[in-house]
């Protein structure tokens, strides 16, 4: 009888492995909402738990601190030099240089996310992380100084990170170097708040990240690698229907019932 019962426990776990192998992967909320048809809803309806809070700080350069309703802290382009407050639990980190990315980050951050491949192959990023799902979308980048190995561009070498959470989709456009097209608006899906480098040399033309962020129609935008631009020029060029809101400070919290009602570009001057 052992015998039969050891064999069937053998048979089960024998089927069983392909079929956990052939899970789905984690399922993005924010390709869900984009891809589904616009429905009407009541003016005063309010999305259950939308009302949990994510507090996002401008540490400086590329660098944003994402801290999450369940106490998850998260550091973009994270590269060691730009620190606020307590140590990172998850970094995400793009290889323009090393002002976006560090090789040897502290041992004691859990997560460390990179948005290159390894071997030609592209970063493939779909985990969730405590209360936030995070995911990437690469694009090309430019090669840099010292490097001569070929072509101008390097394949899938930049990544756009998005990071779900509280039902927001937070964005973070990483060092991008090109226009995107169609297939790569199709990946990235709704964005609520995009974080936008508006150097307008070192990453893209201030006219090319201006369309950019004007067809991904994100509610808040933040810009970032912002160097000595002029505010004022990069929101001529995005046009009148993003409001400006300039703050003193280097933080905010938003929630998704939050969001402004007319596109907003927030630019925190406390760094």
């Amino acid at each position: 009888m052992w015998r039969l019962v050891s064999a069937a426990l053998a048979l089960f776990g024998v089927s069983l492995a392909p079929a956990l192998a052939q899970q789905p992967p984690q399922r993005s909320e924010c390709l869900a909402m984009a891809n589904a048809a616009p429905r009407a809803l009541p003016v005063a309806f309010r999305q259950a738990g939308g009302s949990a809070e994510v507090e996002i700080t401008y540490a400086g350069h590329s660098t944003y601190f994402i801290d999450t309703p369940g106490g998850l802290r998260i550091a973009t382009d994270y590269s060691g030099a730009y620190q606020v407050g307590r140590r990172p639990d998850v970094v995400t980190m793009n290889r323009a240089h090393s002002t976006h990315y560090t090789l040897f980050p502290d041992k004691r951050i859990p997560h460390v996310l990179h948005g290159w491949g390894e071997d030609g192959k592209p970063a493939v990023i779909s985990e969730r992380i405590s209360d936030t799902f995070i995911r990437n979308v690469t694009t090309d980048i430019r090669r840099y100084f010292g490097d001569d190995s070929g072509a101008d561009m390097i394949r899938d070498g930049n990544s756009i990170f998005i990071f779900e959470v509280a039902g927001l989709c937070i964005g973070h456009l990483g060092h991008l170097h090109h226009k995107l097209d169609d297939s790569h608006f199709a990946q990235i899906g709704r964005l609520d708040i995009v974080m936008v480098p508006i150097d307008g040399a070192y990453t893209m033309s201030l006219d090319g990240i201006s369309e950019i962020t004007k067809r991904l129609r994100s509610s808040v935008v933040l810009p970032m690698h912002r160097f000595a631009t002029p505010l004022d020029d990069f929101m001529r060029r995005i046009g009148q229907q993003f409001e400006i809101d300039r703050r003193i400070e280097r933080s905010f919290r938003i929630s998704r019932d939050a969001l402004p009602s007319k596109p907003t570009v927030i630019i925190l001057d406390g760094v």
